[in-house]
Order: C-alpha cells, then structure tokens, then sequence
C-alpha cells in the first residue's frame, strides 16, 4: 500500500482543513488507516482511525467532537475533517495503514507500531 496524503495548510484558529489521504493497492480496502500527528521536537501521536469497514473509529481526546475520520473505500481515499482548529493542532499529519485483523479494539489500533505503511505527511499550522 502506498498513501498520499494532502490538503494541509496554515488556517487560524477556529477554522476547519479536510485532509486527505489517497492509496493506492488492492489491500486498502482491508486496511485500517489511522491519522498520526507530529509537533516539532514531540513524538508522533495518535490522532485518529477508521478500520476497514468504516463502521468503527478511534479518536484521541484531544480531538474528540472537532475531528472525523472517514473513509470511501471506492476511491481508496481517507479524510479527516478538522473543525475548530487550535494552535496546538500544528503538526505535521501523517496517514498509516495497517492490517484490520477484524478484532482487537483501540488499543491495538491507536497504537503506531501496529501500522506498516505511511505517506509522506502534512503540514497543519494554525495560528491563534
């Protein structure tokens, strides 16, 4: 699986940006894809994840009722909607794929060494 992810930018605080990550390879459709996020000097975190059906999603706390991940399994794409955005969003966004094993639950998925493929990231920045 190969991700591309776009649609980051500089947008201040409050508003909203739509990422998006495109894949390619026939095994999308039984991937969980995940959104990671990484600040400058921080490690890379969790921000989000839609396993393979769409039916389920993760989120972390911080972006609980702001964020929704979403999937079209027909045009092998990920998006994740950033409403009320926050300085403390900026970070580079990077999408993941991995393999949706059909149990297992957020611990497992929210976890970034269970994700074998990663896009090139992108850039979020908002300023206050």
């Amino acid at each position: 699986v190969q991700l591309q992810a776009s649609g980051g930018g500089l947008q201040q605080a409050g508003g909203s940006l739509r990422l998006s990550c495109a894949a390619s390879g026939r095994t999308f459709y039984s991937s969980v894809v995940g959104w990671f996020r990484q600040a400058p000097g921080k490690e890379r975190d969790f921000v989000a994840a839609i396993r393979r059906t769409g039916g389920i999603t993760y989120y972390a706390e911080s972006v609980k009722g702001r964020f929704t991940i979403s999937r079209d399994n027909a045009k092998n794409t990920v998006y994740l909607q950033m409403n009320s955005l926050k300085p403390e969003d900026t970070a580079t966004y990077y999408c993941a794929a991995g393999p949706d094993y059909g149990g297992g639950g957020s611990y497992y998925y929210t976890n970034r060494d269970n994700y074998d493929y990663w896009g090139q990231g992108t850039l979020v920045t908002v300023s206050s």
